[in-house]
């Protein structure tokens, strides 16, 4: 894990990215294996600590995965029959990056479209926080998303 110096690793502070995907092949929203591989990766890519994973498969069709983190958690619940997918992740404290768990899930599963809000939560300040501001990433063209009309 990332460490700043001079930022607690336990502030009251935290960022929240929360969207849903579009027009994902209905196979890979039903493959729990590969979604539990890739969630975990996209955590471990996050710099945030995964400490167990909750799986469920419905019948028909649909996946929904619970990550409980060191520093929160994660989820997807997909909809195969939609062909789309909800996403949520939360991380606690100015070091890990919850948008890369998005991203990767983004790269694997090559969506249509996406739309990702983020909502950074707690007390910040300027000099606990990764980016220039508390409103941004701190690569804020990193995170593009993609407004659905």
């Amino acid at each position: 894990m990332k460490q700043n110096i001079g930022m607690p690793e336990h502030a009251f502070q935290g960022v929240h990215i929360f969207g849903e995907c579009y027009g994902i092949r209905a196979d890979l929203l039903n493959d729990m294996e590969k979604l539990s591989l890739w969630l975990s990766k996209g955590i471990e890519r996050s710099g945030a600590t995964l400490c167990s994973l909750q799986q469920k498969q419905f019948s028909p069709s649909g996946v929904t995965l619970l990550a409980l983190l060191s520093e929160s958690h994660a989820s997807i619940h997909t909809y195969p029959e939609e062909g789309a997918f909800f996403f949520d992740a939360f991380t606690c404290g100015p070091i890990c990056r919850p948008q890369e768990i998005a991203h990767f899930l983004i790269e694997q599963l090559q969506p249509t479209s996406h739309h990702l809000q983020t909502v950074h939560r707690g007390q910040f300040s300027s000099s606990t926080w990764m980016g220039s501001s508390p409103l941004v990433p701190a690569d804020p063209a990193h995170y593009p998303a993609t407004t659905l009309s």
